[in-house]
């Protein structure tokens, strides 16, 4: 059954089609109204779809919030492993990968409050975004040249941490900087933190 096809698609590719347009409202609704604003009645009619194909991807509210919340992480953790990839200079691989994950957060900045302000506010992302923080500290630590695994360990865990508090303050508004500044500031953070002590 699977594999018949109507209208030139199988019936897998159009689930996955709307599995993608519930992924693409729940990411417009947590992203703009928070999680007060994700409802699978409200997913489904920003979706355009029947709470009928709701289920056929999603068993409830929580798990299309955490697949909206692990798609962006996804895209997050692609985005500095791509900016990283081609620079062999630990300052231009710093600027390279600050300024990948701002425009990630920042151009569109619906997939910043996802990532960064909805775990603090949703219980079904606390853990997870808990559980998604030593993957990017992962990353950090790979690119850090100074000091033992234990101390790159602890200094990614710190520098994930207090990036991770800079930008949730640029999100909400309460730190009112200019992007650049946000910029600078951040790259300024990472090659502090790789100082030879």
């Amino acid at each position: 059954m699977a594999g018949r096809s109507w209208a030139g698609t199988t019936l897998d590719d159009r689930k996955a089609a709307r599995r993608g347009q519930l992924v693409d409202a729940g990411l417009d609704l947590l992203g703009t109204q928070g999680s007060a604003g994700v409802s699978v009645r409200a997913v489904c009619r920003h979706a355009k779809l029947t709470e009928r194909y709701f289920y056929e991807s999603f068993a409830d509210r929580e798990e299309l919030v955490v697949a909206v919340y692990e798609h962006i992480g996804e895209q997050a953790r692609q985005a500095l492993v791509d900016a990283v990839s081609d620079t062999a200079e630990p300052a231009e691989r710093a600027k390279a990968a600050v300024r990948a994950f701002v425009e990630l957060m920042l151009d569109d900045p619906r997939k910043g409050r996802v990532l960064l302000l909805a775990p603090i506010t949703d219980p079904a992302l606390t853990t997870r975004g808990i559980a998604l923080l030593p993957s990017f500290a992962e990353l950090v630590s790979g690119q850090l040249s100074h000091g033992d695994a234990a101390e790159r360990q602890m200094i990614s865990i710190g520098l994930v941490g207090a990036l991770s508090n800079v930008f949730i303050a640029y999100l909400d508004g309460s730190l009112k900087v200019s992007r650049e500044r946000l910029i600078e500031h951040c790259v300024r953070l990472v090659l502090g933190a790789d100082r030879q002590p």
